[in-house]
């Protein structure tokens, strides 16, 4: 019997590639999201639908969806993870940056989860898996904004949790720590772009993002009945 669907934001780098191997590699078929599209097909996974998709754009959301369910059945997984890391001063920084990284790490997360939950709902069953950050549970200097939109993942998904828990449906917060990923593309404020660079060589570096996948995967592999609330993952010697 063919395994079930899992649909992955973010899917064309980092955490989100690394997860797409990961699940591929265990037999599902995948609906790839990303603004990047020609990286997530370069993937060449089998059963898999690439999608363009900007998360800000809940239509193209929803229409990815339909189009691999249709292929596929039903996604039984939702790895949430698109999201931009736009750190700088918050005095200094532009309001421009700050509705960027609203729009993606707070509506790109219920634009993604719009078009799947009440499906996992009627059906009984199915796990989410939002893509927090250790910036969701404290505050770093030069993270204000980003800080409140990881924390915000954490509040829609306890309220979520409680509201799907009595259809069996999972959620799941996965909060890392400093991965080696393309996280420091998105900042342009120097001084803090050298502040992190100068506290990952001091911790020794990131982890890589397969760690990452691989735990996700084990806690969607639990049994049903069996929920990990959150996972939250670091560098041995990232200390905060």
């Amino acid at each position: 019997m063919s395994k079930p669907l899992i649909a992955i934001t973010g899917a064309s780098s980092g955490i989100g590639e690394a997860t797409a191997k990961a699940f591929s590699a265990a037999g599902h078929p995948l609906l790839l999201m990303a603004r990047r599209v020609e990286r997530m097909e370069a993937l060449n996974l089998p059963d898999t639908v690439c999608r363009q998709v900007d998360v800000r754009d809940r239509e193209a959301i929803a229409a990815a969806v339909a189009d691999a369910e249709s292929q596929y059945g039903p996604v039984d997984c939702l790895f949430n993870n698109a999201g931009i890391a736009r750190l700088g001063d918050i005095g200094e920084q532009p309001p421009e940056e700050w509705d960027e990284t609203i729009d993606i790490n707070i509506k790109g997360v219920m634009n993604a989860l719009h078009p799947v939950f009440k499906g996992m709902k009627e059906r009984r069953g199915g796990t989410i898996v939002n893509m927090s950050s250790i910036a969701g549970r404290k505050v770093y200097p030069d993270h204000t904004v980003y800080c409140g939109s990881k924390f915000f993942v954490h509040a829609i998904s306890e309220s979520l949790r409680g509201y799907l828990a009595p259809f069996d449906v999972r959620v799941i917060v996965i909060s890392p720590g400093i991965i080696d990923t393309e996280v420091l593309d998105h900042v342009n404020d120097p001084n803090t772009l050298k502040a992190y660079k100068d506290n990952k060589v001091r911790i020794g570096g990131g982890i890589a993002a397969s760690h990452v996948a691989d735990m996700i995967l084990f806690a969607y592999q639990m049994p049903q009945n069996v929920l990990i609330q959150e996972m939250v993952v670091t560098p041995t010697r990232q200390e905060y």
